[in-house]
């Protein structure tokens, strides 16, 4: 079971793979955070937004967790306003786990 609760139908093939990707990552924690944003953003984001959150996908795991946790330093290359919005996303006040 993948968590994602928003079906992809209603998106453009390019938004239904990014999806699918932001919710099959390999590490349960970021399925959830990536899956979660993208349920929520996808729809709303222009062509360049898009390309900047396909390479966040590209990021491995355990990097991209660090930098959205905060405990190691986003490189500046990374440090987009899309990975920005991701980062404000994920909250520390409640629970990643359903």
């Amino acid at each position: 079971m993948s968590g994602q609760t928003v079906s992809s139908a209603e998106f453009d093939e390019r938004r239904r793979k990014i999806l699918f990707r932001a919710w099959h990552r390999g590490m349960r924690e970021m399925d959830l955070i990536m899956g979660r944003f993208a349920e929520e953003r996808l729809a709303a984001m222009s062509d360049d937004e898009l390309d900047t959150f396909e390479l966040l996908i590209e990021v491995p795991d355990r990097d991209l967790l660090a930098w959205i946790t905060g405990r190691e330093e986003t490189p500046s290359n990374y440090d987009t306003l899309v990975f920005q919005a991701l980062k404000a996303f994920h909250t520390h006040t409640k629970p990643i786990h359903v």
